[in-house]
C-alpha cells in the first residue's frame, strides 16, 4: 500500500516541477543582467552561432534587412540602431532566443548551451551604431622570464 502512494507522490512532484520550469524564463540573477563575461572564445563562439542560426534573417550586420526577411514579410528590429534593444533586458532576450517568437524558431539547448546564448546576446548588442561589435578582450602578454620577479 505504501509503494503506490510513494510512486504517485514522486510522479506528482516531477510533473509539478516540470510544468513550472517550462513557462518560466531562465534566471540570470536578481538584477536580470547577463551572467557571462565576454572572452575571445565566447566572442568567436557567438559569432559562429549568429552566422549559423541568425544572420539568414537578421543579416550579417544585424540590420534585419535581408531577402529572406522580405520574402517572409518580416519586419525585424534594426540592431544597428542603439534604441532597438535599449528597452529589453538580457534576460528578456535570452527567453526570446530560447523560446522563439512568431516565425523565429527557438534556439534549442542542443544547438547552443545557455552560456553560448548569453554570449550571443553580448554579440548582438554590439551591432548598434557607435558601439562596435564587442571585440574579444586582448590576451595578456606572456610573462618575460628575464625580468626580475618572474
Amino acid at each position: 500500500m505504501l509503494k503506490p502512494f510513494l510512486f504517485l507522490s514522486a510522479v506528482a512532484l516531477f510533473a509539478l516541477g516540470a510544468a513550472s520550469a517550462l513557462g518560466a524564463p531562465p534566471q540570470a540573477g536578481p538584477d536580470s543582467t547577463n551572467p557571462v563575461k565576454p572572452t575571445a572564445a565566447s566572442h568567436a563562439q557567438a559569432k559562429s552561432i549568429y552566422a549559423r542560426d541568425c544572420a539568414l534573417c537578421h543579416g550579417d550586420d544585424g540590420s534585419g534587412k535581408t531577402d529572406l526577411a522580405k520574402d517572409m514579410q518580416l519586419t525585424l528590429l534594426d540592431w544597428t540602431d542603439s534604441k532597438s534593444l535599449g528597452n529589453r533586458s538580457d534576460k528578456e532576450l535570452f527567453h526570446l532566443i530560447r523560446m522563439g517568437k512568431d516565425k523565429m524558431p527557438a534556439e534549442e539547448e542542443g544547438r547552443a548551451k545557455d552560456s553560448e546564448v548569453w554570449g550571443l546576446i553580448i554579440y548582438i548588442r554590439g551591432f548598434s551604431k557607435g558601439q562596435p561589435v564587442a571585440a574579444p578582450p586582448a590576451a595578456a602578454p606572456p610573462a618575460d622570464a628575464t625580468k626580475p620577479g618572474n
